[in-house]
């Protein structure tokens, strides 16, 4: 399919997005109709009894609406990132902002009860997620202080940063790992592999209002995101301020995936795989490709989740399990298919 194929390409993508959220919100081990829902939004007139309206306010409606969140603001993310490396197989954490957010969440768990009990009740649940969103903007501005060079960033220390940090990262999560007791191994395990299980409206707050806002203003660097891909001199010639637009890049994507990754801990390929497959379909246009690609990673995730959640039921699998079982191969396409090319 191409671009000339899709003419009104977003409101296809719209429509996707939102079939997968009806259809989310409907599957599980207690079924929801499609009435049902539609009288919890007042569309309907069709009784909604209380344990009904429990699974829908209390239970899915939360972990629905924080898939799609950070399936959108990973993809975007990826688009963006993207980019900036002008490679299509760049990924947000490329820039070691999940990494930075996992060592922090994994220091919470097995280090914060120490410290937990000076921590009014009430902001308890926050913990965990604005430590993990701390931790992702801490990495991140090690990574561009040292890629930042008299006003320049290079984008090849960049990558190499990134690089540096996630083995560094790695290494710490591996030493918590090591001295944690049985139940934080089970928690930190599960929310270094992903997952939306634990989600409640009270706990993804903060990280959905960092998202509302972080992802929507990448949208109005699409122009920008065309002219860089002809390379930086060119960008330039044209009237960008290359430098101001990658330190712009740079904080956006920071916010979107620490925030992401602090709600549903590492999910990894969605940042690669969704806009990936949105330019193939699309073309190169950031102006459509950005809202696409958040659009379609949003219900990618959603669908996952909902696999997730129904697979080995009751148990859970951990979501990043799921997208790694669809992005390793899809990365391996990618791999082979520009090597066959001569483009590695």
């Amino acid at each position: 399919m191409t671009a000339t194929a899709l003419r009104r390409p977003i409101p296809l993508f719209v429509l996707a997005a939102l079939a997968s959220v009806l259809g989310s919100l409907c599957i599980g081990a207690f079924p929801v109709g499609l009435g049902q829902i539609l009288s919890a939004v007042g569309l309907s007139s069709t009784p909604l009894d209380g344990t009904t309206a429990a699974v829908l306010y209390a239970i899915r409606a939360p972990r629905v609406v924080a898939a799609f969140a950070v399936g959108a603001a990973l993809a975007a993310g990826g688009a963006a990132m993207q980019s900036l490396f002008r490679n299509p197989l760049a990924d947000p954490g490329l820039l070691g902002v999940s990494s930075g957010a996992a060592l922090a969440a994994v220091s919470t768990i097995v280090l914060g009860e120490r410290v937990m009990h000076v921590v009014p009740p009430d902001l308890r649940p926050w913990c965990l997620p604005i430590a993990a969103f701390l931790g992702g903007l801490a990495a991140t501005i090690v990574v561009y202080r040292i890629a930042a060079r008299e006003g320049v960033t290079l984008v090849g220390t960049l990558l190499l940063a990134g690089i540096a940090i996630n083995a560094l990262t790695s290494a710490g999560i591996g030493m918590l790992v090591f001295v944690a007791d049985d139940q934080q191994l089970r928690t930190l395990i599960f929310w270094t592999m992903g997952g939306f299980g634990s989600v409640t409206w009270v706990a993804i707050l903060p990280a959905l209002l960092i998202l509302l806002i972080s992802v929507p203003t990448l949208l109005p660097t699409a122009h920008l995101l065309d002219a860089l891909a002809l390379g930086e001199r060119e960008a330039g010639h044209v009237g960008v301020d290359v430098e101001r637009l990658k330190k712009r890049l740079v904080a956006q994507v920071a916010l979107a995936v620490g925030a992401g990754v602090a709600i549903s801990g590492i999910v990894g390929f969605v940042g690669l795989i969704a806009p990936h497959i949105v330019r193939l379909l699309l073309g190169p246009s950031h102006r459509t490709l950005l809202p696409a690609a958040a659009l379609f990673g949003g219900a990618f995730l959603v669908l996952a989740d909902a696999l997730a959640r129904t697979m080995v039921s009751p148990a859970e699998l951990p979501i990043g399990v799921l997208t790694a079982l669809v992005g390793g191969p899809f990365f391996l396409w990618l791999l082979a298919s520009r090597a066959a090319r001569g483009g590695l």
